[in-house]
């Protein structure tokens, strides 16, 4: 529908519920006109998808009666766009983001793992202050440059010191990917081979992934399980039998696991979009147990101290319970991940449907699985109530 034509809006009627016409301005965003019953002006309402809440606001922006009627859509059409570019930055009005951290600090909103790696790479470091407008690729080429000669954190090891090693360059991939969306929210990208072209600094390392080797199967892992502490056994366990990231693991809440339907919702994970799954009896039975006596909003898996897990809190009970059953080193929660996607790409699952319960991309799958023996692989997933 055309709403910028005035004899097309005034031949309009009024819809059932008073619901609007609506034009498509672009992807998320809807300029709506609902015409008058007697014989006013029509009113303009805008309409904006929000990635957060997976949900579409409504504004209503008035009927701009001191207006010529055919000047009415463009100021309405405007009012629709500087409302979406609102709620898409996360409520920040975008005159306010003048500099790169004021950009970071927007796209950071309900996004955990982008405002950890702003706060360690971006917001103390001198690209922080600098303009939106004055942003040029030697900037952000000096900025990556820095971020490759930080050292990594290992982990911390049982006596208390911190362990780091150089760079891998699959994780600066990963630590350039939330500036690189932050700024493509707020900045076009410059022309190709000149200084303004800001983004060819950005460009992801090619083949920086290195293949997943470390595997525990049942046996490794119901060891490894039979040794953790009784306090992390529950948490520990679910990595064993979920393809979820710890991070998501330790994010579950009570509310999110329902009994009876034994569908668990995942709302905060690497995509940031919530995902539900069903989950087979034994990991049902072991949800369930942690939700007992619980508020709906407590953590689903639950430290001695009342407080969620968190990297620094899982890495220990794992690397200790990994030397007691002498298991291979460099066991880490993400090893589990990658041991329960191993066995369902090995049961013959299909592949999107492992990366969708995993929340990652086919290619991903591809690139780090497809070299595994699709044949039925059934006792692989027999045993999952460890």
């Amino acid at each position: 529908m055309d709403l910028s034509r005035v004899g097309a809006r005034e031949a309009l009627r009024p819809r059932p519920g008073n619901e609007p016409h609506w034009q498509r301005i672009r992807a998320g965003c809807f300029l709506g006109y609902r015409p008058s019953r007697q014989d006013g002006a029509g009113t303009w309402i805008a309409r904006v998808y929000d990635e957060q809440t997976r949900k579409y606001e409504r504004k209503a922006l008035g009927d701009f009666g001191s207006l010529v009627a055919r000047e009415r859509f463009t100021v309405a059409k405007q009012e629709a766009e500087t409302f979406a570019d609102v709620i898409e930055s996360g409520g920040f009005k975008l005159e306010r983001l003048e500099t790169v951290e004021d950009a970071c600090r927007a796209y950071a909103v309900g996004r955990r793992d982008a405002e950890g790696r702003f706060k360690r790479f971006i917001y103390s470091d001198p690209i922080a202050k600098l303009k939106l407008d004055k942003l040029r690729r030697h900037h952000v080429k000096e900025w990556r440059e820095r971020l490759e000669k930080c050292e990594a954190l290992v982990s911390r090891n049982i006596k208390g010191p911190r362990r780091y090693r150089d760079r891998s360059r699959s994780t600066i991939n990963r630590d350039m990917v939330p500036l690189r969306a932050a700024l493509f929210k707020v900045k076009a990208p410059g022309v190709p081979g000149t200084e303004a072209a800001w983004q060819e600094a950005l460009v992801p390392i090619r083949n920086a992934d290195t293949q997943r080797t470390l595997y525990l199967d049942l046996s490794q892992r119901r060891s490894l399980l039979s040794h953790v502490t009784k306090g992390a056994s529950p948490f520990v366990q679910a990595l064993c039998l979920l393809p979820l990231r710890p991070g998501a693991m330790a994010s579950l809440s009570t509310s999110d696991f329902d009994m009876r339907t034994r569908e668990l919702t995942i709302g905060t994970d690497k995509s940031g979009k919530p995902r539900r799954i069903i989950v087979p009896d034994g990991v049902a039975n072991l949800l369930a147990a942690q939700t007992k006596d619980k508020l709906p909003a407590a953590a689903l898996f639950m430290r001695a101290n009342g407080k969620r897990w968190s990297k620094d809190s899982w890495n220990l009970p794992i690397k200790e319970a990994t030397a007691k059953a002498k298991l291979p080193s460099g066991i880490t929660a993400y090893t589990l991940r990658h041991s329960v996607i191993t066995d369902l790409v090995n049961s013959g699952l299909a592949i999107l449907t492992v990366a969708q319960i995993s929340d990652t991309s086919v290619e991903m799958i591809e690139r780090h699985y497809g070299h595994l023996n699709r044949a039925a692989a059934e006792q692989a997933l027999a045993g999952l109530a460890l």
